[in-house]
């Protein structure tokens, strides 16, 4: 899917700071302010707030022919699908809530973000099924890609 040259990945913005050891560029890293005035100036596909941080696709026109993959929560996935009915939602989930806690773990979050991590996600899970055209099951980075490239090769055709 990455080498599809069809395919772009939005880079969205975030009011987090930078996780130890996480690229520079894993998302344009502002401030609440920068971040505000971005929502103000219409900037923003989506937006959202989530545990206190503040994360938005910026607008982008995407070439003809082409497809943009955003990374959104579920609040992101409801304003999507209320601008663009005709998106593919597609709800990427953890195998399981103990596999989720040690990828949080092994990314460098703490206890009290995983337990408030963990304790959304049923909800989440729940309302993003009723939401979503699809559901993958994130078991390896290389299964969950190939499961989403397969979705999208089925819509590109007409498949539904």
């Amino acid at each position: 899917m990455a080498d599809d040259p069809r395919l772009r990945l939005s880079r969205s913005w975030t009011t987090r700071p930078r996780r130890p050891g996480e690229p520079e560029d894993a998302y344009v890293f502002v401030d609440r302010p920068a971040f505000e005035a971005q929502v103000a100036a219409h900037g923003f596909f989506e937006w959202a707030e989530f545990i206190g941080n503040l994360y938005g696709t910026p607008v982008t026109d995407p070439v003809p022919g082409h497809d943009v993959l955003l990374e959104i929560d579920l609040q992101g996935a409801r304003q999507v699908r209320r601008l663009r009915p005709d998106a593919t939602l597609v709800l990427l989930l953890p195998p399981s809530p103990d596999v989720q806690a040690e990828r949080l773990r092994g990314r460098g979050d703490d206890e009290e973000h995983i337990v408030r991590r963990l304790a959304e996600g049923a909800e989440e899970e729940r309302q993003g099924r009723a939401l979503a055209d699809f559901v993958v099951v994130n078991d390896t980075v290389a299964q969950a890609t190939a499961d989403v490239a397969s979705i999208l090769g089925d819509r590109r055709s007409g498949a539904r």
